[in-house]
């Protein structure tokens, strides 16, 4: 009997991914767990693997097709089986799903079974001074609440003077009346240009920083931390490195992976995520790493990052950043930090913030190492220093509890020996 093979979630928060190539062709022979096709999610490049054994019958999509998670994919059977009725239901049942938006109707109006649809609470108080409610499709009020239109101030077209999309859509003022604020993010037609479209990664990359920083309540810390002994400490393994000749080099990132990791071990008050169901404490110190790739930024995981050197998670981290940039890390090498960093110090930036990667309760935002003039012990002195931000969930930590960790945080930076232990 014919089986349906549907698009599968690869990853934690994919919602489609992009076909990116068949490995088995239609009348190939398929063995449960026999890889099928290579598909790009919104962070790497992941195989799909057959659920089901026997001849491949019929591909439901091409090669370059973007296709949503649960939309069907492949057809496996039997060979010579009959497949027509079932790939003509599977198309049917696609064409009948309704439409994002109705059509219009001969009379310019949107489908008349709209009314029903509830209006955002932004389009419901757009009501006329006289307390009467106005007249306009859920369409039309969504598009001026995307172009910040009232519509108070359109006329409408529609049977008995509804606005209706076009309305909408001719009340935009004129482009040079309006502000620049108007255009950024909004309408870009009166620029000369190029759209891209947007990859997996970077359409995901947008809808998650939005859902983000509406949800998660931020506040930020900052410190400046002397960095002389670390530098030193570090210059110093590094030559006694080179001499063994081993390939490895220890970096300034490193160094604050492993100095953040004891922290967390040493106060795990950070180390916990906001729920519903109240504050989760983790079990494992993991540390997430933004690295940059063609298409965005990824966060690769060292795992139980306390308990490792900083050769270990040196090494682990230019294994995992390498996969990173070629898109093949797993959804558990991603998706397991319980706190992350992100340094900007190659680019020497002073200092940024930066926002909180889900679960996590924080994140540190690095800045570059600099020398800069200092006060110490009341004469002006040549500093070795680097800036830090600690931007924190407020739901999960307070104000205190970000300032104790960056304490910890400090004393093993300012303290390098803590960390070759």
């Amino acid at each position: 009997m014919a089986e349906v093979m549907e698009m599968l979630a690869l990853s934690p928060t994919m919602e489609e991914g992009v076909l990116a190539q068949w490995l088995k062709d239609e009348g190939d022979s398929v063995e449960e767990g026999d890889v099928l096709a290579e598909v790009e999610t919104d962070k790497a490049t992941m195989e799909m693997e057959s659920f089901f054994s026997g001849i491949v019958l019929k591909l439901l999509a091409p090669d370059g097709a973007t296709v949503k998670v649960g939309d069907p994919l492949v057809i496996i059977g039997e060979e010579g089986e009959d497949v027509s009725e079932l790939v003509d239901e599977l198309h049917s049942g696609a064409a009948s799903e309704p439409a994002e938006e109705p059509p219009e109707d001969a009379d310019g109006d949107e489908g008349k079974g709209e009314t029903a649809e509830e209006p955002s609470p932004a389009a419901e108080a757009q009501q006329p001074d006289d307390g009467r409610r106005l007249k306009a499709s859920p369409l039309a009020r969504r598009i001026a609440e995307d172009r910040g239109l009232n519509l108070r101030d359109i006329s409408g077209s529609g049977p008995g003077g509804r606005i209706i999309k076009r309305d909408v859509e001719s009340a935009e003022k004129p482009a040079a009346k309006r502000p620049a604020a108007e255009l950024v993010g909004a309408d870009v037609s009166f620029v000369p240009g190029e759209a891209k479209p947007l990859s997996q990664m970077r359409k995901t990359i947008a809808r998650r920083l939005v859902e983000v920083w509406q949800s998660t309540p931020h506040f930020y810390l900052t410190r400046e931390i002397d960095m002389a002994l670390a530098m030193q400490r570090r210059k110093e393994v590094n030559q006694q490195l080179a001499e063994a000749e081993a390939e490895l080099k220890i970096s300034v990132n490193d160094l604050i992976v492993k100095a953040a990791a004891l922290a967390l071990a040493s106060y795990p008050k950070m180390n916990v995520a906001f729920t519903d169901e109240g504050l989760y404490h983790f079990d494992e110190v993991n540390i997430g790493v933004a690295v940059a790739v063609e298409e965005g930024l990824i966060t690769p995981t060292v795992r139980n990052a306390d308990q490792k050197s900083v050769g270990a998670i040196t090494r682990e981290i230019r294994e995992l950043a390498g996969r990173a940039r070629e898109g093949r890390l797993t959804p558990e090498e991603y998706s397991a930090h319980t706190f992350s960093i992100s340094n900007l110090g190659m680019y020497s930036i002073d200092e940024f913030m930066a926002v909180i990667n889900p679960p996590d309760a924080a994140i540190l935002a690095c800045g570059s190492v600099k020398k800069v003039p200092v006060v110490e012990d009341g004469e002006l002195a040549i500093g070795t220093r680097m800036k830090v931000s600690l931007a924190c969930d407020h739901r999960a930590v307070d104000g205190a509890v970000g300032a104790e960790f960056l304490e910890h945080l400090v004393r093993n930076l300012e303290n390098p020996m803590l960390l070759f232990v």
